[in-house]
């Protein structure tokens, strides 16, 4: 089988085009194509992480599993926060043929999904983009929301303004404009597109503190307990996700405002699959605020590490014994 590393996946993936594979496997989720049941999480020491997430991309496609761990803390030690792999299988036979970098295959997808859903839900003439976070996950959001709008500002906040800094010069040096803030709320002020990027435990961002006519990508919690927003921000917007079923048992946000009555289950509107159909309205107005929730699903790291494996036996990347 191939064995595909980071730099690979980062060279065959660009995120152009992974936008367009995350694209067409979120509608092939809300049109019951995949197969995968709800992602396990085993809790570990230190609030470290094990991710389990098996599924197919339809009943005779490829299928495969991802296993990967979560370590906020490695960020410090200048380690990726998500590491582990993903293991594909091809449909005839079963015979396991690509074992593939899940960190890298993670970062680009998930970005590249909520480029997807800011392309579905953003008013069209969106230019200014704020970034809560200054992490792995915020750079790939500041790389992928340009391509689906014309961003003219990048504005970007975290805990650590010397850190803040430190990733608007970087950014700055890739070209984009940016600039960082002393405190969230003023980081989202008159912004068009919030993406919601850090390990937070309690809420950095409140109701009072958007604006209308903002869209929200809602990334830094993927699983129950830690939130990024208030239980108002959540009852006030247009609230979409990734997938039905992993939302309600698993978006820390959407169940916090539930539990406390804020909400109930059918503010949850549909998948961006589904608005990407039609079969579910996006935005209706220009006014309004939009939410969308990611919490990742395996569909999108399959087709992403179908597109890469393909990719790599175009190129006769050599196998080594399995």
């Amino acid at each position: 089988m191939l064995v595909i590393d980071a730099p690979t996946v980062r060279r065959l993936l660009p995120m152009s085009t992974c936008i367009a594979v995350v694209r067409e496997a979120m509608l092939a989720l809300s049109s019951g194509q995949t197969r995968q049941p709800l992602r396990q999480i085993v809790g570990l020491a230190g609030g470290r992480l094990l991710g389990s997430m098996p599924g197919a991309l339809s009943e005779s496609g490829f299928f495969g599993a991802k296993l990967i761990s979560v370590d906020h803390t490695n960020r410090a030690h200048g380690k990726p926060s998500h590491q582990g792999g993903i293991l594909l299988f091809e449909p005839d036979g079963g015979a396991p043929v690509a074992l593939i970098h899940a960190g890298e295959i993670t970062a680009i997808r998930t970005a590249a999904a909520s480029a997807v859903a800011t392309d579905a839900l953003a008013r069209p003439d969106a230019s200014r983009l704020a970034i809560l976070g200054y992490g792995e996950q915020a750079l790939a959001h500041a790389r992928a929301i340009p391509l689906v709008r014309r961003i003219e500002q990048v504005r970007v906040w975290g805990r650590d303004p010397a850190q803040a800094a430190d990733f608007a010069r970087r950014l700055c040096a890739e070209g984009l404009p940016v600039e960082s803030f002393d405190d969230a709320a003023s980081c989202v002020a008159n912004a068009d597109i919030i993406c919601t990027t850090t390990s937070a435990s309690d809420p950095i961002l409140f109701a009072g503190d958007v604006a209308e006519g903002v869209h929200i990508n809602l990334v830094g919690s993927s699983l129950l307990g830690p939130r990024e927003i208030d239980d108002a921000l959540v009852a006030r917007a247009r609230f979409f996700c990734d997938s039905r079923p992993s939302a309600l048992a698993q978006a820390a946000e959407f169940d916090h405002a539930r539990r406390e009555g804020a909400i109930d289950e059918s503010h949850l509107l549909g998948e961006i699959g589904e608005v990407l159909a039609a079969r579910v309205p996006g935005r209706s107005r220009a006014e309004e605020l939009t939410i969308y929730k990611s919490l990742g699903h395996v569909a999108q790291d399959l087709a992403s590490a179908c597109f890469v494996f393909e990719a790599a036996r175009a190129e006769g990347m050599p196998e080594v014994p399995f």
